[in-house]
């Protein structure tokens, strides 16, 4: 052996709940279901059921999870599918198609046809029992998180920090049957301090970025008891992470590879291949799956070799990338997945899952993230201090109630500001990725906390009810959310 990989899978979209608009809202959703979190999990259960385990830990944030047991977003994700099938087969159809573009089609109706199949037969009653079945297997190690994948580092308050966990990670004790003891960090955002709440929680590791480890005098060789904690940290190593994806390159550039960008825009099909980063979309040339199967198995090989060099003289790698790398914006990313779980074990490479790997040392772990220049200004919008309003007034509006039993009201203000406190919102502004949809939905959030607290302060009893049910039919993930218990105002 000549060392270990730990490969996470980082699954996470911003929450969609009933937002509508395709083009915009739950487009993305669908699209990820249909071409990377079901390719992805076929991967993983064909292993699975070769008897393999412990082949990569899995993060499924909170918001994740309840969007795939929705049975809105399920009935919305199988219409999805089947007019999928029917773009694929109108543009083979088409007249003025070449017969490239007719070969394409006729591969996307497979796809898509397959996808519905695999929908009605696994899918169906939800995300949870395919997940948990993964987990059951020892396939995978589950990561849970807070609730609505908020930057931890930049909350207003430590009893929110507390508030966000505990509903997250009972969320997917739940969901899964199982609580989670490690967790996905949103954004792998860390500060001085946050130990001291997972370890509160029962979180005993997580993961961090490898500058974040690095400016803290350790290396990502190894794992890490943090502070004075006994919670372990890891750090994902950039230098074959990004073998893979980064800012400027990566497999997924490569020639053969399906072009993302490229659209047929009357079916939504791409037809391309990248071709080369000089060749106009107009120009790419027709996507050849055959061909790109063979870019697959040469990549794989480079990145099993990649790996078997950097452990020569280290312990532990461990490398991560966001789920919807792999089937969307990467097309060929499962077939990669499925010949490294393969080939990796070949060459003498232990795979672990992150809470198999013992610490080996103690670190004073500084404030990091995985964004932009490793710090916090990707979050540092004129959203954050809006937000910071919202969760000073929950604080201040519960406090102030203080009910002797449940009251739904005061359940869907936390929600509320729970999604207000989304990390997504801030992301997508920064880096100008749907910035409109999301100012929209921060400002829908905020509005409707504080329409709730004005209505609760005034003690309009029958309007805050009236708003609380009517929010919650769009927005009524985390049912178990109960405010007396979840908010720590005293």
């Amino acid at each position: 052996m000549t060392g270990t990989l730990c490969l996470v899978l980082h699954t996470h979209l911003p929450w969609l709940a009933h937002a509508g608009a395709w083009p915009v809202g739950e487009e993305w959703l669908h699209q990820a279901w249909a071409t990377s979190y079901d390719p992805v999990f076929e991967v993983l259960e064909r292993l699975a059921g070769e008897g393999r385990t412990d082949l990569l830990t899995l993060g499924v944030t909170p918001v994740v999870n309840a969007m795939l047991d929705d049975p809105y977003l399920l009935r919305q994700q199988h219409t999805w599918l089947g007019t999928w099938q029917v773009r694929a087969a109108s543009l083979a159809a088409r007249p003025s198609a070449s017969e490239g573009l007719r070969d394409v089609a006729s591969y996307e109706w497979r796809l898509a046809s397959h996808a519905l199949d695999r929908f009605e037969t696994r899918w169906r009653h939800g995300g949870s029992p395919v997940i948990r079945a993964l987990a059951d297997s020892g396939a995978v190690e589950v990561l849970g998180g807070p609730a609505t994948h908020p930057f931890q580092p930049l909350i207003a308050d430590d009893r929110l920090v507390d508030a966000q966990l505990r509903v997250g990670l009972d969320d997917g004790a739940l969901r899964l049957g199982r609580r989670a003891t490690g967790i996905w960090a949103p954004e792998c955002g860390y500060r001085p301090g946050l130990e001291e709440h997972y370890a509160r929680h029962g979180v005993t590791h997580f993961l961090a970025d490898g500058p974040t480890l690095l400016g803290s005098g350790a290396d990502t060789d190894r794992a890490y008891t943090v502070r004075d904690s006994d919670v372990v940290v890891l750090g994902r190593d950039l230098d074959v992470t990004y073998r893979v994806w980064s800012p400027r390159a990566g497999y997924p550039g490569g020639r053969w590879y399906r072009d993302f960008h490229t659209f047929d825009h009357g079916s939504g099909i791409r037809p391309a291949r990248v071709t080369s980063r000089r060749v106009a979309p107009e120009d790419k040339r027709p996507y050849d799956p055959l061909a790109a199967r063979a870019a697959v198995e040469r990549d794989a090989r480079d990145f099993v070799s990649v790996v078997v060099e950097r452990l020569r003289d280290r312990p532990l790698t461990v490398v991560a990338y966001d789920t919807e790398l792999l089937g969307h914006w990467w097309h060929e990313g499962p077939l990669w997945l499925e010949r490294v779980l393969r080939l990796l074990p070949e060459a003498g490479v232990r795979l672990a899952t992150l809470r198999q790997v013992e610490p080996s040392g103690r670190v004073e772990l500084d404030a990091g993230s995985w964004g932009s220049g490793k710090d916090f200004h990707v979050w540092e919008t004129d959203l954050q201090e809006e937000s910071r309003e919202v969760q000073r007034r929950l604080l201040d509006v519960a406090g102030k109630l203080r009910p002797r039993s449940r009251d739904e009201a005061l359940d869907q203000l936390a929600r509320e500001a729970f999604l207000v406190m989304s990390s997504d919102w801030a992301f997508c502004v920064t880096h100008d990725t749907a910035a409109d949809y999301a100012r929209s939905r921060h400002a829908t959030h905020r509005q409707r906390f504080s329409d709730l607290a004005d209505a609760l302060e005034s003690r309009h009893r029958e309007r805050a009810l009236a708003l609380a049910r009517r929010y919650r039919a769009v927005d009524g993930a985390f049912g178990h959310l109960d405010a007396r218990v979840t908010i720590p105002w005293r």
